[in-house]
């Protein structure tokens, strides 16, 4: 592990993305700007008049949609510039460029939509009779009139649209403090050594068999946090509030209904998962006291989470490995999908390792008509092998929609975002656990396993009841100030956790260091994605081919239907507990293995 972390110049170029790929260079991506902006004029042209006639209606969509393609490609392109290395000025004042650019876009095309609102089923239909051109669009039109009781009249979207740069205010503000400003202590490593904390090293300090590390690293990471509880209450406060004024604004009833309904999901899938769980929490409680007994503690604190339970079981896994273990485990998913991750490993579609100032964590994005791309932070674990199978999914699914559909249908919806990503981790872990011959690596296999329900089912809804809870509290007119929302993350906390975990005083400090608060009710999503995930995951292994043929038409579906519909044709349906029910069976049984074998 690096001491300090190294500057971007630095970095070996084969562990970076290459964003020439996007654009060969700066000039490029300028003149794309400029496009950008004249068809926006263009777009302008037809306010009030969007539709006036067939033929207004189909240039109007094609011009927008043509320059949403460039922009979002712009937009991109400086994204990943500036999660480079955030301390990098001109690539900040590019990337602000672009949000500001986004913002004046969502303003000068607001009408569209509430034009499109105020015509009549039979003038849309007849339009489409008309102009063959718009048979592209039927579907984007129905999805524009479904939310017709929360679009507002053009003059309205307009100043609606026009705060959507203040309303980012918040999360913008959390960004740049907690990748760039915060600063963290330096505790002494396992061979004595100072190692200075931050975000990528943190849960990897947490999984020391040492736990000295564990509790010294726990103790001064969100000691400095503590120093910051109420500006960071405030800025989550904010964030919430901003929520508030959207969701009223468009005739919602609360922040999650307005979320949740962008997506064409109800609220009832959001709060039956928080019930479900919370009906399962005995599973969470066996698997807490399973992992009491394994390190054999007195205690079980919260910074014992992280670590393994299977002690001296941990291998390295060089970043060269991990990409051949992936392709060998998602081999079963066809040689097509093989040849893909090996063109994404080989060609730069990954940047790879932490430096100064890079975005913490991991993802996967992308602009139509290009590849996508992948942040990582790898750190030769096993967890960053997962990873890396993770944002793969991610980018699969991209590959599969962009390749499949035109780019109006291209994106998914957030709510199936997480499924191909977490049936890939789950398709290489069932790969190691059936090529594990040792009884010790397999124990700690199936502690990777339990550890990735309890991180992505339990974990993620627990944030979500977290964040269901601290929206109404400020619909209701109660404050968000630290003492309240470090009261209810601790009161949280220890009803998942229960009687066998110690709830550490600084765990009610978490909410402050979770990014995802900001994303407006996005964690829940990895929490159905995971039960969907298990349900996929198992058919392809039983099923074979018609499954894998089933699955891969999901993937190439884009938002073509309701995303709860498009799960349906891989052979899940979130309309029923039934995933969440089958996948919360599935780690007690787990749970039952690896008792039998510790």
């Amino acid at each position: 592990m690096a001491k300090e972390l190294i500057e971007r110049s630095k970095v070996e170029e084969k562990n970076t993305w290459n964003l020439k790929d996007m654009y060969e260079s700066e000039k490029d991506w300028e003149k794309d700007v400029e496009e950008v902006k004249k068809l926006v004029k263009v777009v302008e042209g037809f306010e009030g008049k969007a539709t006036k006639s067939a033929k207004n209606l189909l240039s109007v969509l094609d011009t927008y949609f043509e320059m949403l393609q460039k922009l979002i490609k712009a937009h991109e392109y400086t994204a990943r510039l500036f999660d480079e290395d955030q301390g990098n000025s001109k690539h900040q004042s590019m990337n602000q460029k672009m949000m500001s650019l986004y913002v004046d876009v969502a303003g000068k095309t607001a009408f569209i939509d509430p034009e499109i609102i105020a015509t009549s089923d039979e003038t849309i239909s007849s339009f489409t009779k008309e102009e063959k051109g718009l048979e592209l669009y039927e579907k984007y039109i129905k999805e524009v009139r479904r939310l017709k009781d929360h679009t507002l009249s053009s003059e309205i979207e307009r100043v609606a649209a026009m705060t959507g740069e203040m309303a980012q205010a918040p999360n913008e503000i959390y960004e740049a403090f907690t990748n760039v400003d915060i600063e963290f202590p330096s505790i002494k490593d396992e061979n004595g050594e100072e190692v200075r904390i931050t975000d990528a090293r943190f849960v990897p300090l947490l999984e020391s068999s040492d736990r000295r590390v564990r509790e010294d690293t726990f103790k001064a990471y969100y000691a400095t946090y503590k120093k910051y509880l109420n500006a960071l209450s405030a800025t989550y406060s904010s964030e919430v509030k901003a929520r508030i004024f959207n969701s009223k604004l468009r005739g919602y009833g609360s922040n999650l209904e307005a979320a949740v309904d962008a997506n064409n999901v109800s609220p009832a899938v959001y709060k039956n998962l928080v019930e479900s769980v919370n009906r399962n929490l005995s599973k969470l409680h066996r698997y807490v006291s399973l992992r009491k007994k394994c390190l054999g503690v007195s205690e079980l604190h919260m910074y014992d989470i992280y670590t393994p339970m299977i002690k001296d079981a941990a291998k390295e896994v060089t970043y060269e490995e991990a990409q051949e273990t992936i392709k060998k485990a998602l081999a079963v998913l066809g040689e097509d999908y093989v040849k893909l991750l090996d063109e994404a490993f080989k060609n730069r579609w990954c940047d790879v390792y932490e430096n100064k100032g890079k975005q913490g964590g991991a993802y996967s994005t992308c602009a139509y008509g290009c590849h996508p791309y992948m942040l990582l932070n790898y750190n030769n674990s096993l967890d960053a092998m997962f990873t890396t199978a993770h944002e793969m999914g991610h980018s699969m699914h991209s590959w599969y929609s962009n390749q499949a559909q035109p780019f109006v249908y291209s994106e998914y919806k957030i709510f199936v975002a997480e499924v191909a990503s977490t049936c890939n981790e789950i398709l290489l872990l069932e790969y190691l656990l059936k090529n594990c011959t040792d009884k010790k690596e397999k124990a700690y296999l199936l502690n990777h396993y339990l550890d990735s329900f309890k991180g992505t089912v339990y974990r993620q809804t627990q944030f979500a009841e977290f964040e269901m809870r601290t929206n109404e509290m400020q619909e209701k007119g109660e404050a968000l100030n630290k003492e309240n929302l470090c009261a209810l993350y601790k009161e949280i906390n220890e009803k998942y956790y229960g009687k066998d975990m110690v709830s550490d005083e600084e765990i009610s400090y978490e909410w402050a260091r979770i990014p995802h608060f900001y994303y407006n009710f996005y964690v829940y999503q990895y929490a159905t994605s995971f039960c969907a995930a298990v349900a996929i995951a198992e058919r392809i292994l039983k099923e074979g081919e018609p499954a894998v043929k089933e699955y891969k038409k999901f993937l190439s579906s884009g938002c073509t239907d309701a995303p709860v519909e498009l799960l349906k044709i891989a052979g899940v349906d979130l309309t029923t507990g039934a995933p969440i029910d089958a996948a919360l069976s599935k780690m007690g049984e787990i749970i039952d293995e690896l008792e039998a074998l510790v």
